[in-house]
Formats: structure tokens, C-alpha cells, sequence
């Protein structure tokens, strides 16, 4: 398999979660600008959407979209336990999570790294990402260690990797003290860390 990425971008949550799963996979990068990956090659001929992450099966089809990814390894790797059983409660609150990061959190912060937005735009969306913070602060205040309870799941990679981008916007993680716990608790783990090492993100 290959994984393609962007330091740091949604990516990091599907490059984690291969690790966390043991699989074999190799990494190539994008060149956001050009649409050009690291080898030279047209990432738009592997990829159309144009953006990360794609991953490229050893049998030539290619996957789009970080939830779908997500749930296709944690699903080729069940004994790792990335996520719950298919048809469980569990299942359902795992994609309850993952489809919540996807399209509210993630949407939110999305304004913060986008070139052309105004300032009126970035503090709109500084106040959007507070409001998601806040309800994702409720649920882990309950004292359960990750998203469905005390094990660690593929919506936690992507969570985490959200999560991450409150430094480089400036917002921070100061209000929100069990989001906080959360982020230092997934980044200590070997796998996060081996990520972020990977992708030139940690030392």
C-alpha cells in the first residue's frame, strides 16, 4: 500500500492508524501547489479530488476520503481493534465520531488555513471551532480515555490530528483542559510518535 500526504493535514490520521494496525505501507508527499507527488508523479491522475489522503491498494484501486480510509484499515486489521464490531453500539458511536470530526470539526477549522480568507472570515471560524471544542470537551468529561470509551479507535487518530491544528491557528487548547488531556494522552502513544517523527513533524 502507499499513503498519500501532507505533513500534518487529515492524512496524519490515516498514516497513524497504519502504524497503530502494524501494516506494511510506504508514504509518498504532495506538492499541494504543483498537484504533483515527490516521485513526479500527477497526483490528479491518481486522485482526481486532488486532495490527501489517498491510498493506493496493492491491487491498484485507490481509496479517497479520511473516514473511508479509517474505516478500511481499521477493517483489514480487526485484531487490532481500531474499531468496534461491525452492527455493535460501539460501531455506530465510532462513525457517529468520525462523521462529526469530518464534517463540523474539521469544516471549522478549515477557514484558518485557507489563503484567501478575510480576517472577519478567520474569527467566524475561531468562534465556530470554540463551539465544536465545546461539545467534544462534554463528552470526554465523563473521564473515558478516548471517543468509545477506554480504547483506542481510528476516530481518535483523526481526532487528535483536528485537535493538533488549534496550535498553529492560535487558538489553543487552554479552554478546554479534557480535549487537552486527550491530545497529550493519543501523541504519547509509539505510533503517533513514529507518525509525526515520519513526517517531519517531532524530533
Amino acid at each position: 500500500m502507499k499513503l498519500y500526504y501532507l505533513p500534518g493535514a487529515c492524512s496524519l490520521a490515516s498514516h497513524i492508524a497504519l502504524r497503530e494496525a502494524g501494516a506494511a505501507f510506504d508514504l509518498e508527499r504532495l506538492d499541494k501547489a504543483s498537484k504533483k507527488t515527490e516521485s513526479g508523479a500527477d497526483y490528479l491522475a491518481i486522485n482526481p479530488k486532488g486532495y490527501v489522503p489517498a491510498l493506493a491498494l496493492d491491487d491498484g484501486e485507490v481509496l479517497t476520503e479520511g473516514v473511508a480510509i479509517l474505516q478500511y484499515i481499521a477493517d483489514e486489521n480487526p485484531k487490532t481493534a481500531l474499531a468496534p464490531a461491525a452492527g455493535s453500539r460501539e460501531r455506530v458511536r465510532l462513525q457517529e465520531h468520525l462523521n462529526y470530526v469530518s464534517s463540523e470539526l474539521h469544516k471549522a477549522f478549515s477557514p484558518l488555513f485557507n489563503p484567501k480568507s478575510s480576517e472577519a472570515d478567520k474569527a467566524d471560524a475561531k468562534t465556530k471551532v470554540a463551539e465544536k471544542l465545546n461539545l467534544v470537551e462534554k463528552l470526554l468529561s465523563d473521564g473515558r480515555s478516548y471517543l468509545v470509551g477506554d480504547g483506542f479507535t481510528v476516530a481518535d487518530a483523526y481526532l487528535f490530528v483536528v485537535v493538533n491544528w488549534a496550535f498553529p491557528s492560535g487558538i489553543g487548547l487552554d479552554s478546554w483542559p479534557h480535549v487537552a488531556a486527550f491530545h497529550q494522552r493519543v501523541a504519547a502513544r509509539e505510533a503517533v510518535q513514529a507518525a509525526l517523527k515520519a513526517e517531519g513533524l517531532a524530533a
